[in-house]
């Protein structure tokens, strides 16, 4: 099976869209307007377009006050496709389509909130969500033909440079901070294009870049094989995502293997903070536990809910999540980088008000994801790198939804 399923996070953010506003906010407060969805101008031109062909498109958020300067932009996740036939299937989609794209509740949601006491950093920042519907990280730049003669459009990299340009006409060339983030698909996209996000801005500004949920490992599956790699390998070559690899790493290394975050960061030089749980449930389910490896029962409970796993199916996450904290040590030579790895069974943890900051959201050294991140990007205190226990150690992680 093809990793392309849809991340909790963007599952829920998706429902919303289709439903319309959320039920009032925990605080008793009414529900504040959706975000109305702005579709690319002239995007046909540009050649930056959707699966299907049609504009892609973005939900901006005016910030307000002492935020007016500041800007947060978050690249939207959704696994990624890596045949024809399955980027074709997704064009009927939101994850191929911008005719499928409807208004966006921010409210609630974690790092968007404009709610101070739950988002006390980024709370009045100018916000903007950019939709995913090329199937490559926002990286590719070729095209196909579908079965039924119809083109299919992998133009993931020009996206990405156009909806950039269109939002620095609108005033992101004016900032005075920015936080360039993204969840899962959308996090190994703002790893890849970090550097040269960064770049776009005078050295005064500050920009810093963090990934939610977007470090995928290069490991086995229980069958033995490297599926999760022979499935990035399709996507490289049918999605031609060479451009945006660092040419270090492809004089030595094959492109599929410059995809992956673990030597992506190696040259990485803006700063970074890397959000993943070493228990990843993505990863889980679909790198280490696909239907392609034929998992028998018991490690198909374990897939479902890691409370599942007996102590035998633990100590295989343990390597998976040892493997994790082995490639981030490059991070430990980087000052101006930071990390929060907990061992919580979940994925995408910014986008959620439940774990991004409540009082039952996952702690390390008693700080929430939203002040361990603050207090990075602020420079508030020095050598913002927490990492967690081993499963089941961190009695905070019980709170959080099922992934």
């Amino acid at each position: 099976m093809a990793p392309s399923n849809v991340p909790a996070a963007l599952l829920l953010l998706l429902l919303l869209a289709a439903s319309g506003p959320l039920r009032p906010m925990l605080s008793g407060a009414a529900p504040l307007e959706p975000v109305a969805v702005s579709l690319l101008a002239g995007a046909q031109e540009k050649g930056a377009v959707c699966l299907d062909g049609t504009p892609p498109g973005y939900h901006l958020q005016r910030g307000s006050g002492d935020g007016s300067g500041s800007w947060l932009l978050h690249l939207e996740g959704g696994g990624w496709c890596s045949t024809l036939k399955d980027c074709s299937g997704r064009r009927m989609s939101v994850l191929g389509s911008s005719n499928f794209m409807k208004p966006l509740q921010f409210a609630g949601h974690g790092i968007f909130d404009s709610d101070e006491i739950y988002n006390p950093d980024f709370y009045n920042w100018n916000k903007v969500y950019v939709r995913y519907c090329d199937g490559a990280s926002f990286a590719g730049d070729a095209e196909g033909q579908a079965q039924d003669g119809t083109t299919v459009y992998f133009r993931g990299l020009r996206i990405y440079e156009a909806v950039i340009g269109e939002l620095m006409e609108k005033g992101l060339a004016n900032a005075t901070q920015v936080l360039f983030t993204g969840c899962s698909a959308g996090g190994l996209a703002t790893i890849l294009h970090c550097d040269d996000f960064s770049a776009r801005f005078p050295q005064q500004v500050s920009v810093k870049c963090f990934a939610d949920a977007g470090f995928f490992l290069d490991v086995k599956d229980i069958s033995g094989e490297r599926s999760f790699w022979s499935f990035y390998n399709r996507v490289v070559q049918l999605q031609n995502v060479r451009q945006v690899l660092h040419k270090d790493c492809l004089a030595n290394k094959d492109p599929t293997e410059c995809f992956f975050p673990t030597e992506l960061i190696k040259s990485i030089r803006t700063p970074m903070f890397i959000l993943n749980s070493a228990y990843d449930s993505w990863q889980i389910q679909n790198v280490l536990l696909p239907s392609s490896s034929s998992p028998e029962k018991s490690w198909l409970s374990c897939k479902d809910n890691i409370g599942n796993c007996n102590s035998t199916q633990i100590k295989v996450l343990d390597e998976i999540r040892n493997t994790m904290i082995n490639d981030l040590k490059v991070i430990n030579d980087k000052a101006d980088w930071g990390m929060f790895i907990d061992s919580c069974f979940t994925h995408c943890q910014t986008l959620f008000r439940i774990s991004w900051s409540s009082p039952t959201s996952p702690r390390l050294g008693n700080k929430n994801i939203a002040k361990v991140v603050g207090d990075w990007y602020f420079g508030r205190s020095q050598g913002v790198k927490e990492i967690d226990c081993e499963y089941p150690c961190n009695p905070t992680c019980n709170s959080l939804p099922p992934p």
